[in-house]
C-alpha cells in the first residue's frame, strides 16, 4: 500500500524505518543540519555534543526538559522496549514523570484515569477504551508500557485529536470547520513552516503510485492536516503539563516519529504555548535492510537511540486497507499492499469485506481485534463481495525469508 494511502487512513506516517530517505535531509537545527550522528546499536546519542551515553545516564541529560517527544515506529516492538526503558531510568532517577498518548483522542482520558487508578482490569481497558478502534495495533506492543504506568500510578494523558475532525480539515480548511470541529483543535495552528512542508513531501517517495496524481489542493489539505495534528498533541501535552506536572516534572510524549522528526511537528507547534525546555529522542534501527549501516542527520533529533535491525513485526499484518464506515455498512479494501498476506490471499481493491472466520465484520474495530490474535504460521478465512459475487479468501501468515 502507498504510504500517502496509510496516511489517509491512519495518521501521520511512523517513519524511522531504517531505509526510510528522510532520516538524512538538512533540515531543522542549524547547528546540526549540515553533518551527520554517530549511531551506536543499544547506546543513545546526543546529537548536538555529538557523545553517546547509556540509557541510564539519560535522565542526567534532561535535567531541566519538561517536555520529551519520543517517537516510535507503531509495529516496531524495540522502539517500544526503548519508550519504556526511558520511562523507567526518568522513574528511577527520581523525576516526576507523565506519559501523553498518542494512541488515544482526549475525549476518552477517563478511561486512562481508570487505568491507572486501577479501576480497570486488562481486558476491561482494552473493552471500554476501545483500544482496537481508537488505535489498532497490537495491544502487546505497549502492554509493558501500560503495566508500568499503572503500577507506578503515572498520569497517562490523552493528546490526540478525534480523528473525524482532523480529516474535516484536510477536506474543508479550517475556516469552514463546524463550531463543534472546531473546538476539538487548538485556536491557533503553524502551517507556515518552508522546512515542514519539504519534510512532508519527503515522506512520501517516488515510488508511491498515488502521489503524483494529487493535486496541490490535495497536498495542502493534507499538511494542514499534519500540522492540525501536531498542534494538537502538543496543545493538549503542554495543558497537561502545566495543570498536573509540579515544577521538575516531565511529560515524555509517545507520538509516531513523523510527528517528532527534525523537531518540525509537534516539537515545534508546542512552541506556540510553552517557553519551557523540551527535547525529542527517536530510536533507529543502526543497520538497514541490506546490511548497510544507516545514514541520520544529526538535526533529526536531539537524542538517537540505536536499535537493531529491522525484521518482521511480531504480530502479522493482513496488508489491506479500509475506511470507517457506518454500523451496517460492508467495508471496502481501498489498497493492497504490495508483497503482502493479503496480496498472497487474493485480495483486490474493491472487494467488500463480509466476515473473518465466520464472524461478521461489522466494523474497522472487529477486523483489527480478530486480528490481534493471529500469530505467524496462522490462517484466516475471509468471505469477501466481489461485485455480484461472493468469494472465500484464505489468508496464511507466513513471514518472507529475508535474504540480506
Amino acid at each position: 500500500m502507498t504510504r500517502i494511502l496509510f496516511w489517509l487512513l491512519l495518521g501521520l506516517p511512523a517513519l524511522a524505518s531504517a531505509d526510510d530517505p528522510a532520516l538524512d535531509l538538512p533540515l531543522g537545527d542549524p547547528v546540526r543540519r549540515d553533518r551527520q550522528a554517530p549511531l551506536l546499536l543499544d547506546a543513545v546519542t546526543d546529537t548536538a555534543r555529538g557523545d553517546t551515553l547509556t540509557p541510564a545516564e539519560l535522565p542526567a541529560r534532561l535535567a531541566g526538559v519538561r517536555l520529551l517527544f519520543v517517537g516510535e515506529s507503531h509495529t516496531n516492538h524495540e522502539f517500544h522496549q526503548a519508550q519504556l526503558r526511558i520511562v523507567q531510568e526518568l522513574v528511577r532517577s527520581g523525576r516526576e514523570v507523565l506519559l501523553g498518548l498518542e494512541m488515544y483522542p482526549y475525549p476518552e482520558q477517563a478511561h486512562l484515569d481508570r487505568w491507572v487508578a486501577g479501576g480497570l482490569s486488562e481486558e476491561g481497558f482494552l473493552d471500554e477504551s476501545r483500544w482496537y478502534r481508537n488505535w489498532g495495533y497490537h495491544w502487546n506492543y505497549y502492554r509493558d508500557i501500560f503495566l508500568f504506568a499503572r503500577d507506578h500510578r503515572l498520569r497517562m494523558i490523552a493528546v490526540n485529536a478525534p480523528r473525524e475532525v482532523v480529516s474535516a480539515v484536510r477536506r474543508k480548511g479550517f475556516l469552514k470547520l463546524t463550531p463543534e470541529e472546531a473546538a476539538h483543535i487548538p485556536s491557533r495552528v503553524d502551517t507556515e513552516s518552508a522546512e515542514h512542508r519539504n519534510l512532508f513531501r519527503a515522506f512520501f517517495t517516488e515510488e508511491d503510485a498515488m502521489h503524483s496524481a494529487l493535486t496541490e489542493e490535495q497536498w495542502e489539505g493534507m499538511f494542514k492536516a499534519q500540522c492540525t495534528w501536531d498542534a494538537t498533541m502538543a496543545y493538549n501535552a503542554v495543558q497537561a503539563l502545566q495543570s498536573h506536572g509540579g515544577k521538575d516534572a516531565i511529560l515524555v510524549v509517545l507520538i509516531g516519529a513523523g510527528h517528532v522528526a527534525y523537531d518540525l511537528g509537534a516539537p515545534r507547534q508546542a512552541a506556540l504555548w510553552f517557553q519551557g525546555k523540551t527535547a525529542s529522542l527517536i530510536p533507529i534501527p543502526v543497520i538497514g535492510s541490506k546490511g548497510e549501516p544507516v545514514k541520520v542527520r544529526a538535526s533529526y533529533a536531539q537524542f538517537l537511540w540505536g536499535l537493531p535491525r529491522e525484521t518482521d513485526p511480531l504480530y502479522p499484518p493482513l496488508g489491506l486497507s479500509t475506511p470507517e464506515r457506518k454500523p451496517g455498512d460492508l467495508m471496502p479494501v481501498i489498497a493492497v499492499q504490495k508483497d503482502s498476506v493479503a496480496a498472497s490471499a487474493g485480495f483486490a481493491e474493491g472487494d467488500l469485506l463480509v466476515s473473518m472466520d465466520g464472524t461478521p465484520l461489522a466494523d474497522k474495530e472487529t477486523l483489527q481485534r480478530l486480528m490481534a490474535s493471529k500469530r505467524w504460521g496462522d490462517t484466516a478465512r475471509f468471505e469477501v463481495r466481489r461485485g455480484e459475487r461472493s468469494l472465500s479468501l484464505t489468508a496464511v501468515f507466513r513471514r518472507r525469508q529475508n535474504a540480506g
